[in-house]
Order: C-alpha cells, then structure tokens, then sequence
C-alpha cells in the first residue's frame, strides 16, 4: 500500500474550500469560478550584481477580481514557488471578503534570500522586480497594490512606490500603489504592528464568548494563560507582546530557526527578540532553557499555540501529539488539512488564518484610503474633539463650584478625556472593530448550524458567501 502523502499548502486550501461549498447551495459553475486563480504571471529578469548577470525569478498571481483593486503581500523566499503563491492569493481573497475589505485576493514572491545580499543590491533587485510588475498594471493603485509579507517590509515597500512615481509622474494616487509604507513616505501609524496586534485582538474576541473559551476545554481571560510562539518575526514578535504585556498572558515557549526557549514561568519576550537581533538566534538566550530541536516544543503542554512563521508546521506527523487545547494561525496554512482533522476529532479549537492573521490586510485597507483621500485620519477632527470634551470638563468644575460639592476630577482622567483620537488610536479601534464583528459573524455560523463543525469551515462559508454576493452582483 502507497504511502500517504501530506497535504501541499495549495491542496489544503483547496480542501478546505471544497469542504465549505459543499455545504451551500452555490448556482452551477460559480464555485469553480471562485476556487480557481484567474492568472499568474512569472518573471525572469537579470540584474548585474558583483560582477556578473544574476537571474531571479518572481511571481504575481491574481486569484479574484470579484473586487479591485486586487490586495495580497510580496515576500521573499527561496522556497517561493507558483503553487505557494497561488494558495496566498485564495488566502487573500477569503481573508478580505471576511473582514469586508473591498479588495479582491492576489499575492506576489520572489525566489530569492534577502540575508544573501547587502542593502543596496536589494535595491536594485526590487526596484527591477518592481519594474517588470508596474509596466504589466501588477502594481497600481486602481487595479492592484501589494503589501509586505514574510521577508520584506516597509524598506522594500518605499522602493517599489518610488519605482511607480517615476514611471508614472503625474498619478496623483501613486502613494496608494503599495501599502505597509514607512509612516513618512505615506505609511500609516499601528501597520508594521498591524498583524500580531490582530491576533491580540482575535484571542480577546474569543475570551469574551465563555461557551466558546469552554469547547477548547479552558475558562477565564487572557490573564496567567500559557502561549508557546512559533516564529518570532514581525507578527510573532508583536502577538507574543501585547499578550504578555497587555493581556497577562505567559509566553513559556519561543520556537526560531535554530531552537527553542523554554520557560515554565514567562520570559521578557523583547529581551530574547533583542538577543535574536544581536546573535542571530535562540542559543545562549538567559531567558529560558535553550532545545535544539525547536520543533519538539510545539508538542509541550500550554493553552494557546501561535504559528506564527510558514505552513504546514503542524502536519500528519505531530497532529497527534499537540497538546494545546486552542490554537490561533498567525500564520498562513500553518494547519495541513490532514492535521486539521486529526485535531479536530481531538477536540482541538483552531482559530484559523483567514480570520486571526487579518489584520495585516485591514490596516493595509486603511492606509491605501488615507494615501487616496491625501489626509492624516484625525487630522480634521482631534482639536474639536478636545474642544467639546473640555466644555464638558469645564461645566462639571463649574456645577461642582456653584453647588459647594468641592470634589474635582482626577487629572489622570481629565487628561486621558480631553485628549482626541490620533491616527495611531483610530487604526486600533478600526482593527479591534473588524475583528469583533468578523468573529461575530464566523461564531453565528459556528453555533446555528449543526452541519458546521470548527471555526475554519464557518469562517470559509462567510467568506465565500460574500465573494459570491460579489459575482452575482456584477451578473455572473
């Protein structure tokens, strides 16, 4: 008999689409239509690098136009391949329809490692790579706009919009061609956080359901719950973070590429990210016993697992032996489907990708609206808000004196209502506001529907529903 074979990233999405329409009632032909990519484009370019013609090879695939501009990452890897980059961009297009961005799903890669090369000759690279995507409308902020992914970020980000500027000068919205910017090259505040500050946001969303919080076998809040993290990059970094420091959580594991970090009682998640910084790994850290084999860990007992870096690390092969009763995808396919259902059957809670790693895309969707209405949110609205809460502030000093009451507010409050919303706290409210609402709507599937048994499969259905709400709008 044949040996079993894993699950590819792109078969598991695949298989987790087909397990969700097969419980709707679709019209003929249209999921089929939705599953499939419309397009891919491969490039093959060279740049003159340390004496001699370098050729690298990148992809920009187009998964649904039932909405544009179409929205997905560039990252760079050496594993990037058509299939990886196809999934994404499914990934993408479920993820934006879940969270009501109105952009349909694309995703871009470039075989490449960016720690082989030194600042400048990335440059080049990207602004070439770039180049060959502009000139195809791959890049524009009407049709498509990417975003940072694993690999690149805001650096990467202001050469490609820079690249766009110069080969269309006179595009008024051509800071709107990319998103996840530095904030002064047309960035927003909260985006380089915006990933883990969404997972945050997810597993608080989660805690306020107690029936919810039950089926995973735990009780309470965030407070004392252990986490184990795998991949400390951007969105690990940040979710690890505002968990610990936010929320109460203990962050008793920490998985890199070259081990692990144990520690039953928490460790100061920016001290080993420093070390990380500084030695290029886990080894040596004095923040937790050091394990070698980094994999192995994700096997130890705690109460919330954080995939936070590639697909497929929980696989047919250690399903069985995960102990985490919740776990919530901060990464992309993180859960094979075979892993999916042998979790499933135990009773694990997965709270899946499309859902938990949104807010990457959500913040994305507001800096492409600030970068198209060419203003600051808060900028029109913060000193009238500190105006009227002062005339409130002011009147109840006033009552108080008049009446010979004598108490006074505390300046604590005083201070912290007076002050009108930044751009940073706005972009945290709108975030917080698209998580709750995108798991309340994930939850009301979840519960009312007996033939709907995991989070993963009600999340597909909303997503679907409105990307085909989408086609059946335009007559398809």
């Amino acid at each position: 008999m044949p040996e079993r074979r894993e699950s590819s990233f792109r078969e598991s999405v695949d298989f987790m689409f087909n397990r969700a329409v097969a419980a709707m009632d679709l019209p003929p032909g249209l999921a089929e239509k939705i599953r499939v990519c419309n397009s891919t484009y491969t490039v093959r370019f060279g740049v003159r690098l340390r004496g001699k013609l370098e050729t690298f090879v990148g992809y920009r695939s187009v998964h649904s136009e039932h909405r544009e501009p179409v929205k997905g990452g560039i990252r760079y890897a050496t594993a990037v391949n058509q299939d990886e980059v196809e999934a994404l961009a499914a990934l993408m297009t479920y993820k934006c329809a879940l969270v009501e961005a109105p952009f349909g799903g694309s995703k871009g890669g470039l075989c490449i490692d960016p720690r082989a090369w030194e600042e400048s000759e990335l440059e080049m690279i990207t602004r070439r790579f770039a180049y060959e995507l502009i000139k195809r409308d791959l890049i524009n902020p009407a049709q498509n706009v990417p975003a940072p992914d694993m690999g690149t970020g805001p650096r990467e980000m202001e050469w490609i919009a820079d690249q766009y500027l110069r080969m269309n000068t006179t595009d008024i919205n051509a800071t709107a061609c990319v998103t996840g910017k530095p904030i002064n090259a047309g960035g927003i505040a909260g985006r380089v956080e915006a990933t883990g500050r969404g997972v945050q946001y997810a597993l608080r969303e989660f805690f306020r359901h107690p029936e919810d919080v039950a089926k995973a076998g735990l009780s309470g809040m965030l407070d004392g719950k252990r986490v184990i993290v795998q991949g400390l990059g951007n969105v690990g970094f940040h979710a690890a973070l505002f968990l610990s420091q936010e929320d109460g959580a203990r962050v008793t594991g920490i998985i890199e590429r070259d081990g692990a970090l144990v520690n039953p009682l928490g460790m100061n998640v920016p001290a080993v990210r420093d070390w990380i910084v500084d030695h290029g790994g886990v080894q040596g850290c004095p923040e937790g016993e050091f394990v070698g084999n980094g994999s192995v860990v994700l096997e130890d007992d705690c109460d919330i697992l954080v995939p936070a870096a590639l697909e497929g690390v929980i696989n047919e092969e250690n399903a069985a032996r995960i102990k985490a009763p919740l776990i919530i995808e901060a990464a992309n396919g993180p859960v094979t489907a075979g892993a999916d259902r042998i979790l499933q059957e135990k009773g694990t809670v997965i709270i899946p990708d499309l859902y938990a790693n949104a807010g990457g895309v959500t913040v994305s969707y507001f800096e492409w609206v600030k970068n198209l209405s060419h203003i600051r949110f808060g900028r029109m609205q913060r000193r009238q808000e500190e105006a009227r809460h002062q005339l409130v502030v002011d009147e109840l000093e006033r009552l108080s004196a008049d009446t010979g009451i004598g108490w006074t507010l505390s300046p604590n409050f005083k201070e912290r209502y007076l002050r009108g919303a930044d751009e940073l706290e706005l972009v945290r409210s709108g975030l917080d506001d698209t998580m709750r609402t995108s798991y309340q709507a994930i939850r009301e599937i979840w519960e009312s529907r007996e033939d709907v048994p995991d989070l993963r499969m009600a999340a597909y259905l909303v997503a679907i529903g409105r990307v085909a709400d989408g086609y059946s709008a335009k007559g398809l």
